[in-house]
């Protein structure tokens, strides 16, 4: 099911636009096998100031796009930029994130997930990961 909305979505695009012809492709990745035991989880995430994105993995691939960049302190208390318009690819597994949004902005990602059916999305990682 969520294969036929995918390609359905698809489909009234090309019909309907030409941001197909304007489309620059930013990562690919083999999703073998693709099967009815993965699922696709589309989101869309604010992180306010001062709030932790704790690490964590996730039982599949997770690929993002910064909508809205902000600032974010890393664990060692280093700053970082996270830009508008960033985008990331993380494989299976990969602990990441780990870190808090500072300053006066926002941090708004838009995610695609395609991970194992009826597993968390999310699994957090343990110490010293």
């Amino acid at each position: 099911m969520i294969k036929h909305a995918f390609l359905t979505a698809i489909i009234a695009l090309a019909a309907t636009s030409t941001a197909l012809a304007e489309t620059v492709e930013q990562h690919r990745v083999t999703l073998a096998p693709q099967t009815e035991q993965t699922e696709m989880v589309v989101a869309i995430a604010t992180y306010q100031p001062g709030e932790v994105i704790p690490r964590h993995s996730h039982p599949g691939v997770e690929a993002l796009f910064v909508v809205q960049g902000a600032t974010v302190a890393l664990p060692n208390g280093k700053q970082i930029t996270l830009k508008t318009g960033a985008n990331l690819l993380n494989p299976r597994d990969k602990v990441h994130a780990g870190f808090t949004v500072v300053g006066d902005t926002a941090l708004k990602i838009y995610t695609v997930h395609v991970v194992d059916a009826g597993k968390p999305l999310y699994v957090q990682a343990e110490s010293g990961n």
